[in-house]
């Protein structure tokens, strides 16, 4: 006789999210306490730390899984408050060309390199995805499509944490040293480095103007998120009908959340959210990523990690050297700088 899967009910979920909210909590003081990392990384650090080293017992997955997915979604939604489609449609056709490369050096990049080092496709899509995108951001929209292992996320995100950290350190020097302009310093930051905090970073420390406009830069390139997902989504539903499974669905694997994020930035664009009331939601919706992300890291296998090896960290090198050498190739190209 057959048995029927039960949802977990809310119950049951209640002690993994108060676990994801605790240590999520303690991440998001040490964000504080060091911007330049921020909330989410040291979310899903202290939960790797915390399931590597006191791994939670079973009453605790139903409410790690569903902060690891339901609430990741949420995160999303919630940013697309923070996005004024007219402010990107404005920049967006200034950076438009060097946007479109690097996103297209990034998937070639990641494609080709993936092969070379044996990258299984998920990891090599995440990276390649959180690479040419925004980091965290464009990861968390994918993972809900692809569904990959916890600790192929929490790997794609940690890799490009660290280049994020090498960019912030790294690019002012260098583009001081190739005289880049502040538009140009900043469309090289808005389109090569992932995190919005670590592009506020370099931006502003090259010039306040450099900050501003990488800042509206990285905005514009975040609502790739959209086709991008939806674009993944749609292989992913052709592969699943050739393959000929049973419980093939369209509505299933597509994106919804996806078209929430853009209803939340329509609404945002329309003037219909006060201005007010822009730094609760964008303070919420950083909470909601903290916590989806802690629940990534509570879910994620240190030791299979490290069984991995360094090669998904030479690939997020080198997709990240390949976004990074683009964006100032296509700027030299149409004389940008």
């Amino acid at each position: 006789m057959s048995t029927v899967a039960v949802p977990p009910s809310s119950a049951s979920r209640l002690p993994g999210i108060l676990l994801a909210l605790s240590v999520a909590a303690v991440a998001f003081g040490l964000g504080r306490l060091v911007p330049l990392i921020g909330g989410a990384v040291c979310g899903i650090v202290l939960g790797i730390l915390v399931r590597h080293f006191a791994p939670p017992e079973e009453r605790f997955q139903p409410g790690i899984r569903f902060a690891s997915k339901q609430v990741l979604q949420w995160s999303i939604i919630a940013l697309g408050f923070g996005l004024s489609l007219s402010q990107v449609a404005h920049t967006g056709m200034e950076s438009l060309s060097v946007t479109l490369a690097t996103v297209a050096a990034a998937g070639l990049a990641a494609w080709i390199l993936g092969r070379v080092l044996g990258v299984h496709d998920k990891l090599k899509l995440l990276i390649g995805v959180g690479t040419a995108i925004c980091g965290g951001s464009a990861i968390a929209a994918v993972v809900p499509i692809i569904k990959p292992d916890e600790h192929d996320t929490a790997f794609a995100i940690s890799t490009i944490f660290l280049f994020n950290l090498v960019a912030v350190l790294l690019f002012p020097a260098i583009g001081h040293g190739l005289g880049l302009s502040d538009l140009g310093f900043g469309l090289w930051a808005g389109t090569a480095i992932n995190d919005t905090s670590s592009v506020v970073a370099a931006g502003y420390s090259y010039s306040h103007a450099a900050g501003d406009f990488a800042t509206i830069v990285k905005l514009t390139r975040a609502t790739l998120i959209i086709p991008i997902s939806l674009g993944i989504a749609l292989i992913v539903a052709w592969r699943e009908k050739r393959s000929g499974s049973g419980d093939f669905s369209l509505a299933r694997i597509f994106p919804w959340f996806i078209l929430w994020f853009l209803v939340a930035s329509g609404i945002r664009t329309a003037g219909l959210v006060p201005d007010i009331v822009l730094p609760i939601i964008h303070f919420a919706a950083e909470c909601l990523i903290i916590v989806a992300l802690t629940a990534i890291g509570l879910s994620a296998d240190l030791r299979r990690m490290a069984s991995t090896g360094p090669r998904p960290i030479l690939l997020g090198l080198g997709v990240w050297a390949a976004v990074a050498l683009t964006s100032l190739l296509v700027q030299h190209l149409i004389g940008r700088w």
